[in-house]
């Protein structure tokens, strides 16, 4: 099992002028990661997305890191001012992005859910037809070019283990899977190492993410912490750190087989070269005692 890293992770480094987004490459080599993943680029005035990938293939080369997956957003029902076709038309854009950075698989959203507005039925069910056409389309496309496409457990509407199953089941596509997010299911209070045990069978690349968890039957507890659907609250942390599963998580991908990229995406409130480094160290720990 390979570790990597989501620029992500780094991304208020980049944010605050520390780094420029190129220098992430080499940062997070001598970090100690095998992989590095890319969220949509920083760029540079004048940039654009084509040149900052060929830029980054070219420093990874350099470095001698490997790059694993590109992450970006779609939104097949409300993106593109809810043109279905034209959306669908972006993201294989984006599609064409990856095939420069070399990238072997790509992540993009699938929604956050029906708009306010929206006459008639709202549920998950309502939704599948749309996304099955928008991820099927984008994953036949990235086919011929050997790029897995996948969605993530991410978004809240499509977030829950049994809604991220059916939809990869629907789209029912060899090359269209899952970016399996350990962390994230705790948004919609889902318990991670269930949810895991169910859903490593279409995982194409997962990511060990952690949060410290509090009740939602406590005062809010302050600045850096969201609310999960069901109004417990969630702070991102330094991997260990939290109150997600990570090991028993790990335990589960060692016992079915996962021999893929583990990928840490940190957000929390911590220095994130040190939150990164720890991170890779338990990681490390964990992958030595399994």
């Amino acid at each position: 099992m390979k570790i990597g890293v989501s620029s992500y992770s780094l991304i208020k480094l980049v944010n605050n002028g520390s780094i420029k987004q190129i220098d992430v490459i080499s940062l997070a080599k001598d970090i100690g990661f095998d992989v590095i993943e890319f969220i949509p680029f920083i760029l540079e005035k004048g940039e654009t997305s084509e040149e900052f990938a060929a830029r980054a293939k070219e420093e990874c080369e350099r470095v001698g890191i490997e790059i694993g997956s590109y992450t970006v957003g779609a939104d097949f029902i409300n993106g593109s001012d809810g043109d279905l076709n034209a959306e669908i038309e972006r993201v294989k854009r984006e599609v064409d992005i990856a095939r420069i950075l070399g990238a072997k698989t790509m992540r993009h959203d699938a929604t956050i859910g029906f708009p306010a507005d929206h006459v008639g039925p709202r549920d998950f069910d309502a939704a599948l037809p749309r996304l099955i056409e928008g991820c099927r389309a984008v994953t036949e496309y990235a086919h011929q070019f050997g790029i897995k496409t996948m969605i993530e457990n991410h978004g809240f509407f499509c977030q829950d283990s049994d809604r991220v199953e059916k939809l990869i089941n629907q789209v029912n596509h060899p090359n269209f899977g899952l970016l399996l997010d350990m962390g994230n299911f705790v948004c919609v209070d889902e318990e991670p190492e269930k949810a895991i045990g169910k859903l490593l069978p279409y995982a194409f690349h997962v990511h060990a993410k952690d949060f410290h968890i509090k009740s939602g039957m406590l005062p809010d507890p302050g600045e850096g912490w969201f609310r999960s659907r069901g109004g417990n609250y969630l702070r991102g942390s330094i991997i260990g750190h939290g109150d997600v599963p990570i090991f028993q998580c790990m335990k589960i991908m060692k016992g079915y087989g996962y021999n893929g990229v583990l990928s840490i995406e940190f957000e929390g409130m911590e220095d994130p070269v040190l939150a990164v480094r720890i991170g890779l160290q338990n990681l490390k720990k964990y992958l030595e005692i399994i």
